[in-house]
């Protein structure tokens, strides 16, 4: 990007700023559910803002996402509850709340795929377990299930293990994507950001800033703060506003995923426990179109230990493994009718002195720029609160309307679309 960022305050920079009219209170640029969440806050709290994304919505992290809403249990594995696990352990309930449409975003039209997640343990781990969830921390949010109640695949004899019914929901994140997106499209727009410049204008209550944002294709807006929501695209666009903080780090994934008939792949949200913390395995189910016989198909997407210890394989390698731990872990299953493939996928967020995961969202202001990560789909809400106390901090003041894209027919704007799920883009399964 061109020069004229913050603190430009270069006189013929400010006249041409002063003098335009497409007038926005903030803009957000990234549509994940990070700007998404942001965008809906926003709106319905009273401000004039707008979306930008330079692809389709969710179309990174939001879209790799398994959709799962969890509590924190599984950061509690180890046999307590974590920071992380108590960071997190109310976002199902506001979750709930939006789904069921009084909440603070309305999801009343997003899928949910699963009411609740299974975790699952071989024997050698069920004493260990049992009491850890028989605990007073755990007991509200856990279940024991005994053999009469197990669910598919694990109502199988082969099945000698533990089963545990935990109560969040797995989420179809195309949907919640959409859900969001149907509300505000509106204000929901695709361009790719060619530069931002920054300004101070005088008007009655003294000097305020005043940010240009100019796409490849025209667009042309004015706005007193810019939220980045944007992911690993955070990284870029600090660069080019000469912002050499926040500092952002990556945490690479490789995550296998199979597909077979339904009749094959039972719908099914579990967890595999491990000797450690982190699950050996997430399994997610997920529809996908029907295949040439034109029977249904269904989707098993992996995460957890198996996806983490995968970086650097190839994805031949990656399969390969992922078919012997399956089937380690469900010998009872047969899965030679499944074809193979892996998502590669950046995990962006702040950087962390030691480079472990980040506990929580973090939000950072410099010069009325706001950079924001989740770190987790599920905090999305945690994250979309912190960045409106930083708005509030900047003192942003509500238009009653906005002037809104002037220089161009708004009709004529090109609208964000929802992202394709992964297993929708694989053209050459193994």
């Amino acid at each position: 990007m061109p020069e004229g960022m913050p603190g430009n305050t270069d006189k013929a920079n400010e006249t041409a700023l002063v003098n335009k009219d497409n007038k926005m209170d903030i803009v957000i640029i990234g549509g994940g559910i990070a700007g998404l969440w942001t965008l809906a806050r926003l709106r319905n709290l009273g401000y004039q803002a707008i979306l930008v994304e330079a692809e389709s919505l969710g179309c990174v992290q939001s879209g790799a996402s398994q959709g799962i809403i969890h509590g924190g249990t599984k950061y509690a594995l180890s046999g307590k509850l974590t920071h992380s696990a108590q960071s997190i352990q109310q976002m199902p309930q506001r979750w709930k709340a939006c789904l069921e449409g009084v909440g603070e975003v309305d999801l009343s039209q997003a899928q949910i795929l699963s009411e609740h997640q299974y975790l699952w343990s071989n024997k050698s781990l069920a004493s260990k377990l049992t009491g850890f969830f028989a605990s007073k921390v755990m007991s509200s949010r856990m279940q024991h299930l005994s053999s009469d109640e197990y669910v598919a695949p694990f109502n199988q004899p082969g099945f000698a293990g533990e089963l545990y019914q935990l109560d969040e929901s797995v989420l179809d994140i195309q949907s919640v994507i959409e859900t969001i997106r149907a509300q505000f499209s509106e204000f929901i727009l695709q361009a790719r950001i060619e530069t931002i410049s920054h300004s101070l204008r005088n008007e009655e209550s003294g000097a305020i800033n005043t940010y240009q944002i100019q796409s490849a294709d025209g667009l042309n807006i004015f706005a007193q703060c810019i939220v980045l929501t944007a992911g690993a695209g955070n990284e870029k666009l600090l660069a080019s506003l000469n912002l050499k903080e926040p500092e952002m780090q990556r945490r690479p994934l490789l995550m296998p995923m199979l597909k077979a008939k339904e009749s094959v792949l039972p719908r099914m949200y579990a967890h595999c426990l491990g000797a450690s913390a982190l699950p050996k395995m997430t399994i997610t189910a997920h529809s996908l179109s029907a295949g040439v016989d034109n029977q249904k198909q269904r989707v098993w997407y992996l995460g957890g230990e198996i996806a983490e210890k995968g970086v650097g394989r190839s994805v031949e390698e990656q399969t390969r493994i992922a078919k012997q731990e399956l089937q380690s872990l469900m010998p009872w299953m047969d899965f030679c009718q499944c074809q193979w493939s892996a998502l590669a996928i950046d995990r962006a967020e702040p950087k962390m002195p030691d480079g472990s995961r980040p506990i929580e969202p973090a939000v950072f202001t410099e010069q009325g720029i706001i950079t924001a990560w989740p770190v987790k789909l599920a905090m999305a809400p945690i994250m979309a609160d912190k960045v409106l106390a930083e708005i509030e901090n900047l003192k942003i003041k509500k238009k009653t309307q906005s002037v809104f894209f002037q220089n161009k027919n708004a009709a004529s704007m090109t609208r964000a679309k929802t992202t394709q799920l992964p297993w929708e883009k694989v053209e050459n399964w193994l």
